[in-house]
């Protein structure tokens, strides 16, 4: 290799480290949860962890069930733990179409849509809307499913 072509790859050693690090670090680190719901009104986890170095979440929702989301529906909401009743009631006025949310409450912090049997959704977002150590619930919103459809959320 010519004393060129290693002042050329040199260059482009510093320019890689001066430029291309910090749009890797601002990508952040995005950590994948996956939990399952049934026809049985359960998730398969009663706790989910997220590592406090995680910038984002995404998390998948698998339905494992037979039945239509008009008749045994499942989502994934995340709010505070104070918040799930108050959420979940105002939720069932919302109805299936708006997935028992109601719309616009910045009490949610992530929610999926609804699914019924044999389909898959998913939410992403920031951690930035947790803090560490918080107390946050996932449930299922579908009327009359949080009350036993929940687990706990941990961040840090």
């Amino acid at each position: 290799m010519s004393l060129r072509n290693h002042a050329f790859a040199a260059l482009a050693v510093v320019v890689a480290a001066l430029f291309g690090a910090p749009h890797a670090h601002a990508a952040g680190k995005v950590c994948k949860l996956e939990i399952n719901a049934n026809d049985a009104m359960q998730f398969d986890k009663k706790e989910l962890d997220v590592a406090g170095d995680c910038t984002e979440v995404t998390l998948t929702l698998n339905h494992t069930g037979k039945l239509p989301a008009s008749a045994m529906g499942h989502n994934w909401v995340l709010t505070k733990t104070a918040d799930v009743t108050a959420v979940a009631n105002a939720g069932m006025a919302a109805g299936l179409a708006a997935n028992y949310l109601p719309a616009g409450d910045a009490r949610i912090i992530a929610a999926t849509k609804i699914i019924g049997g044999g389909q898959t959704t998913s939410v992403t977002f920031p951690t930035s809307k947790l803090a560490k150590g918080g107390d946050y619930t996932f449930f299922c919103s579908f009327p009359g499913h949080y009350v036993i459809m929940k687990g706990v959320l941990k961040f840090g």
